[in-house]
């Protein structure tokens, strides 16, 4: 199953839960049907906030120490929460259902090309704010989705091949620059594991859980439990994850710029986001799917790609 087809269904779902609370409240106390119609919605809304909330105590559980310089005020952390939330509802219940992979091509960009890889229970819909920003520095991309949804992370690497080729050709560029959320930036990795470095100028992580995540124990797929983390033990990450960073040397690690948030509420601890040999650049105050929204993070993005194409000139 798609992540489109499943968030399609969610939607349908939670539309059948506001019409049954809306017809009970009607019926039982006698409101109007736009109030009765409100109370359903609204009671939708509230379980999706709680539903919230809960990823954020469940992170904060398995949290690494913030740095003083990254810690939150009561006024900062209801910022953290709404803007992660506004986030949340805007890409499941508009944005993804209704997303498909896209590729924008600038022949005359002297800008590297850029592959966009979504991450676990994401498609490509999730990076609608950033290709704007694209699309006004002419720089070329492509955002495929990553099928089936609960699938392995190894499988996926045939289609970044053939993402990776296409945009090359398309493109006319020697190398292209990988950008991936959270467990897309695990598919990046296990492509140059497969296939080596020749056609990748760099990968930028975004949210990635490099070292795993203890709330993928409750995740579904094998995707997931590729990303899982033990809360204790000398080797924590998974075997997968210990195999995909066994077989990488220097110079692949050198290829990564890891872009995190010390208030991650689904990568938990925050700091599995921080890669070894890797340029790890961190921020304070963003949620997990806010990443691809807030401006700082898209800024430093740009500013990311800008640094890349200055280098290959």
């Amino acid at each position: 199953m798609s992540a489109r087809l499943l968030l399609q269904l969610l939607l349908l779902l939670q539309a059948a839960a506001a019409g049954v609370i809306a017809y009970a409240v009607a019926r039982y106390a006698g409101t109007g049907a736009l109030l009765a119609l409100a109370a359903g919605l609204a009671a939708v809304v509230l379980v999706r906030a709680l539903i919230s909330a809960n990823n954020f105590l469940m992170s904060k559980r398995a949290a690494s120490p913030t740095p003083d310089e990254f810690r939150l005020g009561p006024a900062a952390r209801l910022r953290l929460f709404g803007e992660e939330f506004r986030a949340s509802m805007l890409q499941s219940s508009w944005i993804m259902p209704r997303a498909r992979p896209t590729q924008r091509i600038f022949p005359d960009s002297p800008a590297p090309p850029v592959l966009l890889l979504h991450g676990y229970g994401c498609n490509s819909g999730y990076w609608v704010h950033l290709m704007p920003m694209l699309d006004a520095a002419h720089i070329s991309h492509a955002c495929p989705d990553l099928e089936p949804l609960g699938g392995d992370i190894d499988g996926y690497v045939p289609a970044v091949a053939r993402a990776v080729d296409a945009l090359c050709v398309a493109s006319g560029a020697p190398r292209v620059i990988i950008l991936a959320h959270s467990m897309g930036g695990l598919a990046a990795r296990a492509y140059i594991r497969s296939h080596g470095a020749a056609r990748v100028a760099r990968i930028i992580t975004l949210g990635t859980p490099h070292h795993g995540t203890s709330l993928a124990n409750l995740g579904l797929g094998a995707n997931a439990r590729q990303m899982r983390r033990a809360r204790r033990g000398e080797a924590p990450e998974s075997d997968w994850l210990r195999s995909l960073a066994g077989e990488e040397d220097a110079a692949t690690r050198a290829l990564v710029t890891s872009i995190f948030s010390h208030h991650d509420n689904i990568v938990a601890p925050q700091t599995s986001s921080c890669l070894p040999g890797a340029r790890n650049i961190a921020f304070g105050g963003v949620g997990h799917v806010a990443l691809g929204s807030n401006r700082l993070i898209l800024s430093c993005i740009m500013h990311e790609l800008a640094r890349e194409e200055a280098r290959e000139e």
